[in-house]
């Protein structure tokens, strides 16, 4: 392997301990190395600080070991340029696994420039990225509470679910809370605590109210709803916390929002995993997509092509895109007409996916171009596979398509024979 750097180093992160190895010299010529251990406090990282300073090294490898990089990273950033490695892709030959071992490997690969660093964003996004995950980890504790209310009113044979499609709602909101007061409920209590079209189905409420509650199950219920109440409290200073976050990228967040089933808060959460910088650290969609983790799978052998599974990308932009995707599934756009179309061959899930796919080669597009979203007035489907494939004016999926029968040049110069229609009976 040639060289491509004098010096650089090596560091394998682990939670008590950094293994660190500086490989110096010429290009030429076989490199020294110099290995020491230190430890993971701030003070033993400084003194790694040091000692690669001690050494001239400015560039430096690390391998992503669960979130111990993070205080090595913190404390490196301004001093060296940093690396930081994908533990898949860097994995040494078996039967050499150990912690000196390790970091010489990483120093060697990257003074040969064969480590591709890994997307670590700046220190604003990084926190704002911390703000949109923690949010997304409490919308899933409301929603667990929510269920745990559903489930003992389910044992107190307590039905409102069955003619009320949002229990949280103002009008469920007021009817438990006289459950959990434990409350005598008539028809007028009932009538004024419901709104709109439910006003026509308060003798069915009396009806699903009719159950067999006891004083454990109110309790119960008042524990999961005090928890409830705080985590939409939560939830809602957090959303405050993170658009301040936001305020100087609103342009960027803008963008990601003109894409169709894209609300705010899901643009927020897309922006905080991808960056502003998605064009300089992402060349192609190609490569975006596939850090993304929503490309199709490549697993060829022999000239076949075998069944494979999307690689593991960033679940929470994965997520979002999806979220996103299924929210286009009945739309009228372009991206509808994509969904339903991959659809019909190859199943919802797949659909998605794909569709999350295009959804990320449009992200990509609208952020290297700086623009907004702007639907385009070709169809995708069943309308553009009637048009003249040969048509430059066509775009679309039409052109694409190998026609079904190929027709063979006769060279017998014979006129081949015309198998009958019709199969006469003999008389």
């Amino acid at each position: 392997m040639d060289a491509v750097r004098m010096c650089c180093a090596g560091l394998d992160v682990h939670q008590e301990t950094v293994v660190a190895c500086v490989l110096k010299g010429p290009i030429e010529q076989k490199p020294q190395s110099h290995l020491k251990t230190f430890g993971t406090t701030t003070k033993e990282l400084l003194g790694l600080q040091d000692w690669l300073n001690e050494h001239g090294c400015l560039e430096v490898v690390m391998e992503s070991t669960g979130v111990f990089w993070k205080p090595v990273w913190n404390i490196l950033e301004g001093s060296c340029d940093l690396v930081l490695a994908n533990a898949q892709r860097v994995k040494n030959m078996p039967g050499r696994k150990s912690d000196m071992q390790d970091a010489r490997w990483l120093a060697q690969l990257h003074r040969c420039g064969l480590i591709e660093g890994s997307m670590v964003p700046e220190q604003d996004i990084r926190d704002l990225r911390d703000l949109t995950r923690y949010r997304s980890k409490m919308v899933q504790a409301v929603t667990a509470e929510k269920n745990r209310i559903h489930k003992i009113l389910q044992d107190a044979n307590i039905k409102l679910t069955t003619f009320m499609s949002d229990l949280y709602g103002v009008s469920g909101r007021g009817l438990l809370q006289k459950i959990m007061d434990g409350e005598v409920v008539d028809e007028v209590t009932v009538k004024n605590l419901v709104k709109t079209r439910l006003k026509k189905k308060v003798p069915q409420l009396l009806d699903a109210l009719n159950g067999k509650l006891r004083r454990h199950h109110r309790e119960m219920i008042r524990d999961h709803w005090d928890h409830l109440v705080y985590l939409e409290k939560r939830i809602t200073e957090l959303e405050a916390r993170i658009e301040a976050k936001a305020e100087p990228y609103l342009e960027r967040i803008e963008q990601i929002d003109s894409i169709p089933g894209i609300e705010r808060t899901s643009a927020v959460t897309i922006f905080a995993e991808v960056g502003p910088h998605v064009a300089e650290m992402f060349p192609s969609d190609a490569q975006f997509a596939s850090w993304a983790g929503v490309c199709p799978g490549n697993n060829e052998s022999a000239g076949k092509r075998k069944k494979s599974k999307t690689m593991q990308g960033n679940k929470h932009l994965k997520g979002a895109l999806c979220q996103a995707a299924w929210a286009n599934s009945r739309s009228s756009n372009r991206i509808g007409q994509f969904f339903r179309r991959i659809r019909k061959r190859r199943g919802d899930k797949k659909a998605n996916v794909a569709t999350a796919h295009l959804l990320i080669r449009i992200l990509h597009a609208l952020m290297r171009e700086k623009r907004l979203y702007q639907e385009i007035d070709v169809s995708l489907g069943d309308e553009t596979s009637k048009k003249n494939p040969l048509d430059p004016n066509t775009i679309g999926l039409g052109a694409l398509r190998r026609p079904n029968v190929i027709e063979k040049p006769n060279t017998t110069g014979l006129e081949a024979p015309r198998r009958p229609n019709v199969i006469e009976k003999q008389a």
